[in-house]
């Protein structure tokens, strides 16, 4: 039996090849308990002290992705105890066989462990989008989508450069090299949109406004339905649908008018010269008892703030409260503006145009 197990075929021992056998089905057979083992131990670290929140959705993204590489790892050092045979060791264009199998064992683990990195920032960003969704934040949910998306790009070309540094030999530093070369053409050829992709940081950090405000910028004003990498679309008022650049979002006069805690109302009466002193106060006077009337009225002002040859103007500001919505509001100006015009009537006050005469002068022409 000792023999046979010295036995040599294809210059490795049939003892050899057991051994091999036996490691890489063991670790075929164990992989997904020790893979499972560790995904918890894993998910103790990263997650508070006695809290199960999000377990199930951690092991169905780690288990696989880690059971592969456990697998995998096991198997490229169970393999590397086997002498390649001199029948398949030979060379293509330089190149032996057994460099060219280092290279694709060490690639398919570079691969294996990325594939398992990206697994670990889909699961933060799935708590994380969970807290975003419970804030009522769509920005929140953007951002983090956003740099989901940046993580796995950066986690992709750093397998790539760790691919070609252990499988090819390649110098990853002289590779760097060039990409800031090419990085710093590149950001002098496009500066308005690097510009412009920092204006979204700050968007998303400092907040001025989220999707589903009202602001007004540029003289326009609309609802913003996107903020995006490069530009915030905005529906107007009008309907319309405008693409602003995000660096205007951010350099411009921006009024966020969603986050304003009153509405304010301006009118301008201009009284006729006929009023007397007495008519005038009186106005001012029956014009706040008509706004004490209203409870959605949350502060007024009404006085003679101009006088002059064509007409004494009576300035009548008021505020209400945000929480109205624009039909609310409309209909509470509609109901002061025609209240107001009863009580002129009333005390038989009239506008500054009422009282204009128009005098026509005819000349005679003259013969020729």
């Amino acid at each position: 039996m000792q023999s046979i197990l010295q036995k040599v075929v294809f210059d490795n021992t049939i003892q050899t090849y057991l051994s091999v056998g036996i490691t890489i089905l063991i670790a075929l057979m164990v992989k997904r308990f020790v893979s499972k083992y560790l995904a918890y131990l894993l998910f103790r670290i990263f997650s508070k002290a006695g809290r199960t929140f999000h377990k199930q959705s951690f092991m169905e993204l780690i288990i696989s992705p880690l059971e592969w590489f456990l697998a995998l790892f096991m198997i490229v050092i169970a393999l590397d105890k086997l002498t390649l045979p001199a029948l398949f060791d030979f060379k293509i264009y330089r190149v032996t066989t057994h460099t060219i199998l280092d290279a694709v064992a060490n690639a398919i683990l570079i691969i294996v462990f990325i594939r398992l990195c990206i697994r670990l920032v889909m699961f933060f960003a799935l708590i994380l989008e969970e807290k975003a969704s419970a804030s009522q934040e769509a920005s929140n949910n953007q951002l983090i989508v956003f740099f989901k998306d940046f993580l796995k790009v950066i986690l992709i070309l750093i397998g790539g450069m760790l691919v070609l540094h252990f499988s090819f030999s390649y110098n990853v530093s002289n590779l760097l090299t060039g990409l800031s070369l090419v990085g710093a053409a590149i950001a002098l050829a496009t500066k308005e949109s690097l510009e412009n992709l920092i204006a979204s940081f700050i968007i998303f950090f400092d907040k001025p406004f989220t999707m589903g405000d009202t602001v007004k910028v540029n003289g326009f004003t609309g609802a913003v339905e996107r903020i995006g990498l490069r530009s915030t679309r905005i529906r107007t008022d009008q309907k319309t649908y405008i693409t602003v650049p995000n660096k205007q979002m951010v350099d411009t006069i921006l009024d966020n008018i969603s986050l304003r805690s009153q509405r304010k109302v301006e009118l301008r009466l201009e009284i006729g010269l006929s009023a007397t002193v007495n008519d005038l106060r009186m106005v001012v006077t029956a014009i706040q008892k008509r706004l004490d009337q209203e409870s959605a009225v949350l502060s007024k002002a009404v006085f003679i703030s101009d006088t002059g040859k064509n007409a004494h103007v009576i300035t009548v500001d008021y505020f209400t409260a945000m929480t109205q919505s624009n039909d609310e509001f409309n209909a509470l100006r509609q109901e002061i503006n025609l209240s107001i015009i009863s009580l002129l009537v009333e005390m038989n006050v009239g506008l500054a145009a009422a009282n204009t005469d128009v005098v026509i002068h005819q000349a005679n022409a003259q013969a020729s």
